[in-house]
This record gives structure tokens, sequence and C-alpha cells, in this order.
């Protein structure tokens, strides 16, 4: 904590002598005195001292500068350490420090202060506590071991041993020392209590952990017994959970501040931070540990406020509030003294500091301390000390009363004055004298006395208005007082009078093109003159902005000025100032730049409604420009990156110029969103305002049913029902899950049940009674739906669909037939098949798709084949992952849930040979092209493909696109080729290769 050192100088207009008195001892205060009392400019800190230190030695730092040079004492808990008067084996004076050599704890710890005098005053240094650091073991008993199941949380509990000062260092040791456990999204070691966190466990975190304390200010380290962490196998998902919430904080004004937040849950959740009543985190916030961590550095009082953490997973989300105060340390101030003299320390702290004062050490009093009329006995150091529970602060100043005769030796009058013609002059006057003497000028032998163009100020300094040349001469000032008197004289000549002859203009200019504001001048001859240009009162610095602005000085009496490149920021007034070292005069001229319109400001919600909000914004800047209208986009929760804006659907559709609000329409329930607005004039889109702070839209019941429902009878009386889950953003609300309906195909009762997790995309229903006996003609069909709900109420069902369960144990008898198969590349191949028809036998036979297997005919085995399973109402798919020139065999059969049919006949193949490399000098030609087309900013897009080497296709009339093109070869696809579109365009795109098979574009655009 700084101490503040200020000296002030008393003069007194009631002292009679010429020597000042100082506690009874004379002193001469007259021209030649140089003296001052005690500055400190070194004081002891706070330390910690352990018994394991190899000096075996503290050293106590205190330096002061004076004049003369002071002597120094030293304090323990407000008890004199005797270091002259008698010897001492432990303590020791070097200059200014105290030197403890083997210091002992019931001794030596206690409270230190350094005592610096000389004969002008006395003063006191901060408090320095010394104290005896030390770090416990940890306890000799085993630790119980922590069984969790895989999904679940788990918290290592670290319990650390006593130990000074508690600032420590909590880490955990894995298996072994030294392997360290490294936090991330799913561990957090808290620096608070050292327990370990751990959000979702896995396997690979079974072991032994060790909890590891150090205390740096000691440099000891000890660690715990082994906690052994044992996972069973579950894997269940679990919603999150704050196990690590950061309390309600004070925090010291300048200081650093942390606030800890960790989740448990599966997936593991994912932290957010924010700043209640604020868009944005404090600018000089920073997160770490995978959002773990908030570190608040250097806060101000502007930081205080309620700050949020929330944890997010796939399954739910919770949050914690907790406010942050401020304790702030004393500032100290200090006012001038005269012969009536108050001296005021005002000091700001919360809570509110106590004030008390020191006289040469001594104490002085409180509050403020008032002197009717100061005497040499008031002479001396002052000492203000302000305190609260946060800290202790310093403030010093040197009372010097002092008496002495006029004397200009130090600040006489200036020996040559100039003045402008039709100017103001101000001859200064400040000879040092006490008390403050009686002033009287003359010019040559005239005595001057106030009039309307001249005036003798308060301190002295002779005012002529409107000068000319009459007023060129001598002018003395002449001071007295009860001491003495003295004089001064100086000449003073008026010159020509500086004129702004070319004025700037005001001026419109463009982005990015160049403006020169002119400025020439009249001056005196004799005189040497600048021209110095400042943009809304900030003064140019042209070696810091030479990319920008140029002065231009072709001539002697011209400043002109060149603006290269314009932007926006270089709007303003513009100032052009002449000045000589008599007068200056300034011309202004404004300067409009057109260009892009300013973002939006104010962007708030005001209304939120299940499918919509109204937002608000205030109008920025258009630049010279009208506004033509304004677009709203939206980023919800799902966003995938930062960047991940879309437009929105508004009402009314088309926001004009004088457009403030808007309804943001066709918007998910229950979805947390943020926004913000951008306005568009002739030039082009402006850029986007701050993001609103995030709202999250009402619950409302689902209108999304599960897609592709379907299922197949398993074995023992088994009805596997799937679909695919509904996507996060069509929940809705709380609560979601689906209902599953199902029924045999003749019954007219549904069978219902009920699944919970929003996750879920099967469901299997056991019941001797569906099994199909071997005396059935014909499998059993199954009518199945499924539905979603939530807290609002029950969603639409999916369409009904038609299952099979086949006879008990009846796989398919036929296998397919006519399997072909044809290579794409070196790395894909295309298999076809005749698919599985009646048997003919008269009973029904039933397929739930068909299994394609392949492998290399001599280098693979036939149990490690690849295998792909396609639906039954496909007879054709593509293989991957192929080696390039191979022999592979092809094999296909049908299934259903009693398992697989027969196989098909082999079908042999060879892939073809891999892509030639460049120094292979092959010419590749593209078998046919792919061209991705989308809106920059967004995820997806059209696709378009065609075999010739151009295209043509129409883009749409607003917005930037992104196109890639990759061609694809015989030997596999080619690299592709990225564009970037900008602008109302109709396209024609062509492509070309060369010799290394590199698709190459040549593109041709027509404008709108």
């Amino acid at each position: 904590m700084a101490v503040t050192a200020l000296v002030l100088l008393v003069l007194s207009s009631s002292l009679s002598h010429t020597e000042a008195v100082l506690f009874g001892e004379p002193r001469i205060f007259g021209d030649d005195a140089t003296g001052y009392g005690p500055i400190f400019e070194e004081e002891p800190l706070d330390i910690v001292y352990t018994k394991e230190s190899p000096d075996r030695l503290i050293s106590m730092n205190c330096r002061a500068r004076a004049n003369p040079a002071p002597t120094y004492r030293w304090r323990r808990d407000n008890w004199e350490i005797k270091l002259m008067e008698l010897p001492n084996e432990h303590y020791s004076l070097v200059g200014g420090n105290l030197i403890i050599n083997n210091p002992e704890e019931k001794k030596h710890a206690g409270t230190y202060v350094c005592v610096a005098k000389n004969v002008y005053g006395t003063v006191i240094s901060k408090e320095a506590k010394v104290k005896f650091g030390y770090l416990e073991e940890f306890p000799d008993e085993e630790r119980d071991p922590v069984t969790v199941k895989e999904g679940q949380g788990a918290v290592l509990l670290c319990a650390p041993p006593k130990r000074w000062p508690t600032e420590v260092t909590f880490r955990w040791i894995y298996n072994e020392f030294p392997v360290f456990l490294h936090p991330d999204k799913r561990r957090f070691v808290s620096q608070s209590t050292g327990n370990l966190y751990i959000s979702k466990v896995e396997a690979s975190d079974a072991g032994n952990y060790s909890c590891y304390v150090f205390n740096p200010q000691i440099g000891k380290g000890v660690y715990s017994k082994f906690i052994p962490l044992i996972s069973t196998e579950e894997k269940k998902r679990y919603k999150a959970d704050l196990v690590v919430k950061f309390p309600d904080t004070t925090a010291m004004l300048n200081y650093n501040v942390t606030l800890e937040c960790f989740a448990l849950g599966n997936p593991a959740p994912h932290i957010v931070w924010r700043k209640i009543g604020a868009t944005d985190l404090p600018a000089s916030a920073q997160v770490s540990m995978s959002g773990a961590l908030l570190h608040l550095y250097n806060v101000q009082y502007e930081d205080s406020a309620g700050y949020e953490c929330e944890a997010i997973n796939q399954k739910w989300q919770d949050w914690h509030q907790a406010w942050l105060y401020w304790a702030v340390t004393i500032n100290n101030t200090q006012k001038d003294v005269g012969s009536e003299h108050t001296m005021s320390c005002v000091a700001n702290g919360k809570p509110g500091p106590y004030i008390r004062w020191l006289k040469d050490g001594y104490s002085y009093g409180k509050g403020e301390l008032k002197f009717s009329s100061l005497t040499f006995e008031d002479s001396g150091m002052y000492q203000c000390i302000a305190e609260n529970y946060w800290g202790i602060i310093y403030a010093s100043a040197e009372l010097r009363v002092i008496a002495c005769a006029p004397t200009f030796e130090l600040n006489p009058v200036k020996k040559y004055l100039l003045g402008a013609n039709n100017g103001r002059v101000v001859i200064e006057c400040k000879p040092r004298a006490a008390p403050r003497p009686r002033f009287t000028w003359t010019k040559g032998k005239e005595v001057l006395f106030n009039n309307s163009r001249i005036s003798i100020m308060f301190d002295g300094s002779l005012e002529i208005l409107n000068a000319t040349r009459n007023d060129e001469g001598v002018y003395t000032c002449l001071a007295e007082n009860d001491r003495g008197k003295a004089n001064s004289t100086g000449t003073l000549t008026i010159t020509e009078a500086t004129q702004i002859t070319v004025a700037p203009e005001d001026t419109q200019v463009m982005v990015g093109e160049e403006v020169h504001l002119q400025c020439q001048a009249s001056f005196d001859p004799s005189l040497d003159i600048t021209f110095i240009w400042s943009l809304d009162f900030r003064v140019i610095d042209f070696y810091l902005e030479w990319k920008h602005y140029e002065r231009i000085m072709d001539r002697e009496d011209s400043g002109e000025l060149k603006i290269m490149n314009v932007q926006l920021r270089h709007e303003g007034r513009y100032t052009c100032t002449a000045q000589t070292v008599v007068d200056n005069v300034t011309a202004s001229a404004d300067l409009k730049v057109k260009g892009l319109p300013a973002p939006p400001g104010g962007v708030r919600v005001e209304e939120i409604r299940d499918t919509s909000v109204k937002l608000v914004w205030n109008r920025g800047a258009d630049h010279g420009n009208p506004i033509l209208g304004y677009t709203i986009q939206t980023r919800d929760v799902y966003a995938l990156t930062e960047v991940d804006w879309r437009d929105a659907s508004t009402s009314p559709t088309a926001l004009d110029g004088m457009s403030v609000m808007a309804d943001v329409v066709d918007l998910y329930p229950w979805m947390e969103y943020e926004f913000r607005v951008y306005a568009t004039n002739e030039f082009g889109d402006g850029e986007a305002s701050i993001p609103s702070m995030k709202i999250k839209t009402w619950d409302a019941v689902p209108v999304v049913a599960p897609t592709n429902v379907g299922g197949y009878g398993g074995k023992d009386g088994e009805l596997i029902i799937t679909w695919t889950p509904v996507q996060p953003q069509y929940f809705y609300g709380k609560k979601f899950g689906y209902v599953v309906a199902f029924k045999p195909h003749d019954d007219v009762d549904w069978w219902y049940e009920t699944i919970s997790d929003p996750e879920t995309r099967r469901y299997v229903h056991r019941d001797s009674s569906f099994r199909v006996k071997s005396n059935d003609f014909q499998v059993r069909e199954f009518q199945v739906k499924v539905k979603t709900f939530n807290s609002k109420g029950d969603g639409p069902y999916s369409l009904s669909t038609t299952i099979y369960y086949p006879r008990d144990g009846e796989v398919p008898s036929e296998s397919p037939t006519d399997v072909y198969s044809r290579p794409v590349s070196s790395h894909e191949a295309l298999v076809w098949w005749i698919p599985v028809m009646d048997t003919g036998t008269g009973l029904q036979q039933y397929i739930d798709g068909y299994q394609v297997k392949y492998w290399r005919k001599y280098d693979d085995t036939e149990p490690g084949a690849n295998r792909i399973f396609v639906p039954a109402s496909m007879n054709q798919t593509r293989l991957e992952n192929m080696l390039p020139d191979s022999h592979y065999l092809i094999e296909v059969r049908a299934y259903n849930g009693a398992g697989v049919g027969p196989p098909s006949e082999h079908c042999e193949m060879f892939t073809k040979r891999a892509r030639k490399t460049r120094c292979q000098n092959h010419t590749g030609i593209p078998y046919t092209a792919h061209v991705y087309c989308r809106k920059t900013g967004y995820i997806t897009g059209p696709i378009y493909m065609t075999g010739w080497h151009f295209i043509d296709f129409p883009m749409p009339q607003v917005g930037d696109y992104e196109l890639e093109v990759r061609g694809r070869y015989e030997g596999g696809d080619g690299p592709i080729r990225k564009i970037r579109l900008q602008g109302n365009f109709l396209f024609c795109l062509f492509i070309s290769s060369d010799s290394y098979t590199h698709t190459h574009t040549r593109l041709i655009w027509i404008s709108l």
C-alpha cells in the first residue's frame, strides 16, 4: 500500500523575525534556507519468516530523504528498540535498515515501524508485520475410497492442514509423484478449498489421487495420503448441478479478484459468465480453466455489480448469482496554508476510515487541524493516518513558518518582454516574501494606477489590455513589506499581431478519399511562426499518425493539412492554430465524412413472448447518407461460433430508416437468444450493434413430432420401436419427453409408454404373447406412433407406421441375387443387387434390411470385414474407406429381428489406382465438378453438380456469398477452391484443371 508524502510551505504574515524557531531551536529560514524534513522513499513491508530459511535473519528496509540527513529509530509493538544504548545479539541497524539475526517467534513477531528524524521534524513509517510462517503435514490416516458410476460427478475432499499464510496453491497428484492432474472442462481444482471436482466421471479417471498443498511464501509443500477413485459402468446422463459457487465478495480498489464456479453433470456442463445489468463482462475480465474461473483485474467502482455463472449441458441448466462489493483504500488530500490555516485530510473508504494526526511522531488530534494564527512552534512534520478494516495509509506534510524581506533573486521580472498589438499583455511580478508584500508599478518614472486598460493583479502582476506601440517602455515592479523592499525591471516591446488570412472551410468527403484544409496567416517578420492542427481539441501527432495526416509547409506563412484515406473516425471539427512566442490565433472548420452508417445503440428487448419479442434500439449516425433500412440478427444458444448470426424474421417485414423498434417473429419457444441490429445506406451495410442482453422466450406446447418412426420384432417377445429424436431447439419447454403408442394391427386399443429422456431413440417392449407360433401362417403386424410432450402439454403424434414381428426364429431364407459393383474412385465403389422377393411357398417372408460385407480377398479375413446396413427399401449403397488398387470380395445378406439370412454369391471387383501426385506430371481431367454455394455466416447451402467446365446460375439479390468448387477425378476428389462474392451479380463460373489436377476457376459476372 503506497504512502504519499507531500511537502507544504507555510508563509506567515504575522511574524516579525527573520529567524524561525522550531521547538525552541534557532534555525535560518531566510534566503539561504535549503533544508527540509524527512520524506520516506522506502518503507518496511510485511515479512513472513520460516525456520527453514537458510539466512537465519530478517531485514526490514527504511530510507528517507531529508536535509540534513535523518537519524533512524525502530519500534516494535509501540515499544522503542534500544539499538544505541544497549548491545543486542538479535537487533542491529545498517543505515536505516533493521536487521534481526536468529529471529525467534516469541521475541520478534509483532508490528514494527521506522522513525526518521532531523531538525525539521519527525515522521513515522507505515506499520509492517513480522510473522512466522508454517505448513503442517497431512494426517497419517488412510483416506477412504470414493466409488462413483460412470457419467456421475465426483468430489474428492482435500482437507488441507493448518498453515500460515493461508494463501496457498492446490494441485492433485494422479497415481504417483510428480504426475500432476491437469484441470480441463471436466476436472476443476478449487483454490479456495483445495477440493477436486470431476463433472463427469469416465473409466479413465479411475486411480489414486493425492492433494498437494504448496505455500509459495515459505517454499514448502506437503501432500495427503492417496484417495482411491473407483468407477463402475453405468453411462447415464445427469443434469448440470453447480457445486462450486462463489460467495458475495468484497474487493479492494485496483486489486485483482477471482470468482470460482464449477458444475457436475453428464455431458460435462459448459460454464457461462454474465454481469447482471450489462451486455458484456468488464473489459478487464478474463475467463480461464474452461470457464470455471472469472478473473477481474484492477477492479474499479463501475465493476461493482451482481455476477452470474450458468452451467449448461444438453439436459438441464443451473445458475448462481452473487454480488461483488468494494472496499476502497484512502486517498490523501492536502490544502495550501496561510497565516490562518486549516490542515485537512480527506479519505474515502468502505467502511468509513478513522482519521488521526501525528506531529513529529506524536499524537496531535483528529479531524481537521485549524490554526488561527500560525507561530514558529507550529512548524514541524505532520502525518495524517487514515485506517479502516482493509488497511492503513499515511500522508506526510511539512509545515514551515518563515519570515523574510522581498527578494527577486530566484524569480526576477523578465528582462525583455514581448506583446502583440491590440492584444493582452501580462508582466509577472512574483518575489519571495513573507508576509505578503505591497506592489507598486512604474513605467519609466511614471507611477501606474489601475484604470480601464491597466490593472495590478492580486499576485502583483501587471495587466495591459489592447496594447499599442505607446505602451512600449521600461517597467519596474516594487515589492515592500515590514521586513524590507526590493524591485525588478523589464523592457516591453510591442509586435504586429498574428492574423489568419486564409481559413479552412467546411468540407464533405467520402470514405477513402483525400482532402486538403487550407490555413495561412500573417505575422510579425521578426518572429517565427508554427501551425498546430487539432481534431475536436485533440492535437494531431503527425509522427504517429503519418498514414492519414500530413502538414504541407511549402510556404512560411502556410500550414496546409492533407488528410489521406479518410475514415469515419476522422470526422469532426479541425482547428488550425497559428502561434508565435507572443500570441496565437485559431480558425476552425467541420469535416463531414460520408460512409457506412454507424452501429445502432441501446439494443434491448422490452416484451418477451413464446415465438416473438419486441426489440427496441436507438438510431446511429448516418454519416452523411440517409439510412435506408435496418436488419435484425439473432444468435441462439446452439450457434456453432461467436459469429454465427442469422437474419431474423420481423414484423413489419421491411424496416425503414426511421424504425426504432420491431417485433422479431418465428423464434423458438424456450430458447435463449441475443439480438443485434445493423443499418444500411447506399454505401452498404454498417457495423452491427453491441448484442443485447440474453433472454429466453416463453415455453409452449411442442409442435414437432419424431421422424423415421419404425422398428422390428426381436427374439423372445421383444418389440423394438425406434425413431429419430427431436432436436433440442424444438423442445419448447421443460420436462420434454416422448409418448410411445403401439398395438397389434387388428386391435382397437393402443398401449402407451412414457419416455422422459429427450435423447432416447428406441424403446423395447417385452411381451411373450407377441411371439409368432410355429403354426401361424403369417408374421404379426403392429401399428406404432410416437408423440412429444413437455410441461405445457402434448405435441402431435407422428404418422402411424407398420412394423412386423417375424415367425419365431424365422430368419430370411432367401439371399439377394445378381450382386454387381463398380469402382467410383480409389477409395469408393457402388454396389447393387436384386432384392429378396416372395418365396413362393405361400408364407410371407419379412426382412428389415440388408447387410453388405466387403473385404480384400487375399489380405483380409472375412470376420474382420467392413459391414454396412441399409433399409429394405434400398437395393444399392456406396462402399467407402477402401484401399486403392485392391482386389475386394462383396457379399449381401437380408436380415430381420430374428437374424441374418444366407449370403449372396460373392462379387469380385478391383478399386482404382490412387490419384497421381505432382512429381508424376500427370494431367487429371475431372469427371464432374461440385459447386457449393452458401451465404456468408451460414453453414448450409445448395450444391450444384456439372459435367462441363462451366456452370451458369443466378445469385440472390442481397448479401455476400462464398463458393467452394471441387473436382472429382478418376483417382478421387481434388482440392477445394474457395471464392468470396460481394454485391448483386449474375454469375457464370468457368472450371479448368492444370497438370496437377487442381481445380481452377474463372469467374465472369454481370452487375444487376
